[in-house]
């Protein structure tokens, strides 16, 4: 049996659901990642911690154990074991073997059949693409330009715009970015931001956030609505909009409770939450294990984490690159699997 000490019942109900604590180097059980994650942050002791999708697999370690010769490399928003340089090169040749259009639309139609029947209303699809890109891990690391980034050994490398949940003076931030458009033209922004079903599901993830908010804040509301953000990779330009929503903490919840509460980040699920990762496991076939997942450093102040996307790992037999996006029954097979490729990139400029 999972001890799992003071933590509510949403989270409880998660762990049985999904009872697929692996034993794995690096990892840690339930228990005692929570054991230590509340022990940490209570000696006010900076750490890392990764989780994964399925909440299942956990990772935490000191970050005095992380030195710059670790195989765990870091930067999230400046916050640093990395010692080399930035280095920039010239873009990266990347070779896409996707999965089929055909395979793909099997997926998204079932999802858009469960939609119809009133099951989910937002859902956000996934597939690998297997990719040979001429940089290795390392170089990824360290050329990549990303508000936060990771390399964890030579298992995945991510480099991620999105935040997921910031901790600072009794005050808890999350910031669910939802909407993607290439830049192709100069009105690509107010084309983004005038489109009724992207608007429709920002406002479907803003409202999902609130409401997990709700679960460990008080007073609840939403700081920034809708605002843009920019990629650049190459001579391509992305932008994405997001959402600032932030709540005043309750004084009975611990550390450890608070983070996997939330999880898993509703802006890569989808809503409502529970039955629409039933379909989720249904419609992409295996787990996402670490891709969708979340990772935060906690200072020894503050703590800062993010969701796990824009996400390169190693597998038996190939190198893969996890991209998706969230569905609607509003939206169009064609123009979903083109915003999953065109998601398959490295930024480096």
């Amino acid at each position: 049996m999972i001890k799992i000490g003071v933590m509510d019942l949403t989270w409880f109900c998660k762990l049985l659901d999904y009872a697929l604590i692996r034993f794995q180097r690096g990892d840690m059980e339930a228990d005692r990642f929570i054991s230590e994650f509340n022990r940490l942050y209570g000696n006010s002791e900076p750490f890392l911690f990764i989780v994964d999708f399925e909440l299942s697999r956990f990772v935490l370690h000191p970050l005095s154990e992380l030195g710059s010769s670790s195989d765990i490399l870091y930067d999230f928003r400046g916050l640093t074991n990395y010692q080399g340089t930035n280095t920039r090169r010239s873009l990266p040749e990347i070779t896409k073997r996707p999965i089929t259009f055909d395979s793909y639309r099997k997926s998204f139609d079932m999802v858009q059949k469960r939609q119809t029947d009133g099951d989910s209303y937002l859902l956000n699809l996934t597939f690998p693409t297997e990719i040979d890109v001429d940089l290795s891990f390392d170089e990824i690391f360290a050329g990549s330009s990303a508000e936060y980034k990771l390399k964890y050994g030579d298992e995945f490398v991510f480099f991620s715009p999105e935040s997921f949940a910031r901790i600072s003076g009794g005050y808890i931030t999350t910031s669910p970015m939802k909407g993607t458009r290439l830049m192709t033209t100069a009105d690509c922004e107010r084309l983004l931001m005038d489109d009724e079903k992207e608007l429709a599901e920002h406002i479907t993830v803003v409202d999902l956030l609130r409401n997990d908010l709700n679960s460990v804040a008080d007073d609840v509301r939403v700081t920034s609505f809708r605002y843009p953000s920019y990629i650049r990779h190459g001579e391509k330009t992305i932008v994405q909009t997001s959402t600032d929503i932030r709540g005043r903490l309750r004084q009975d919840k611990d550390m450890a409770s608070v983070i996997l509460g939330l999880l898993p980040a509703g802006s890569v699920s989808g809503a409502p939450k529970r039955m629409t990762l039933d379909i989720i496991r249904q419609a992409e076939g295996a787990p996402r294990g670490f891709y969708t997942g979340i990772a935060g450093v906690y200072d020894g102040e503050n703590i800062d984490t993010c969701v796990i996307i824009r996400y390169i790992e190693k597998k038996e037999g190939g190198t893969f690159f996890r991209s998706g996006g969230g569905i609607t029954v509003y939206s169009r097979a064609q123009d979903e699997y083109a915003e999953l490729l065109e998601k398959v990139y490295v930024p480096i400029i």
